[in-house]
């Protein structure tokens, strides 16, 4: 099912992660830890990690500031992907996106009713793209961290994995903006 082209070489991408909570710490924030144990394990570079407040100006202007970012590629975040009234992620990343990956969502929605059942309804994990930077909204428990990544992003962020990989859609993110 994954398959890693041993012989291309492995190109590592910069990836910024925010846990959005109003009670997680730098302490307790296990998410945004199993998270960047991930990027980092994985070879990739952690550029900035952030925990953003349940408030959906808040997490935009977060993720705009590392849209701008000349040095960031990949935004991850974790939480506020839920329907209660303080889960509002999806509406931030609304006002960013230029492109939906819907195919994310309904991914890491497979991917979790194998181990949470008809639960997994209530996330609004998505993905998308702004400004030639992909954006990945996960749930914040550590389980829903340990299944979109170990499940999707590990091998989607993987510029060996075959048949394709989002690391070799980069370069032509941005075409739209050229013309």
């Amino acid at each position: 099912m994954h398959r890693i082209d041993e012989t291309a070489k492995f190109l590592p991408v910069n990836i910024a992660v925010a846990t959005i909570s109003d009670t997680r710490t730098e302490a307790n924030d296990t998410s945004g830890d199993a998270l960047a144990e991930r990027v980092a394990g994985a070879g990739h570079r952690l550029i900035a990690r952030a925990i953003v407040r349940d408030d959906a100006d808040a997490i935009e202007a977060q993720l705009r500031n590392w849209i701008a970012a000349p040095d960031i590629d990949v935004v991850i975040t974790t939480g506020g992907t839920g329907v209660t009234g303080r889960d509002v992620t999806p509406e931030a990343f609304g006002r960013v996106l230029d492109k939906t990956i819907e195919g994310f969502g309904e991914l890491f929605r497979m991917l979790s009713y194998a181990k949470i059942g008809t639960s997994t309804m209530q996330s609004r994990a998505l993905g998308g793209v702004a400004k030639g930077t992909y954006l990945f909204a996960l749930p914040g428990s550590t389980g829903a961290v340990k299944d979109g990544w170990d499940g999707i992003l590990l091998h989607q962020l993987d510029s060996r994995h075959k048949p394709c990989n989002l690391v070799e859609l980069m370069p032509r993110l941005q075409e739209h903006l050229k013309a």
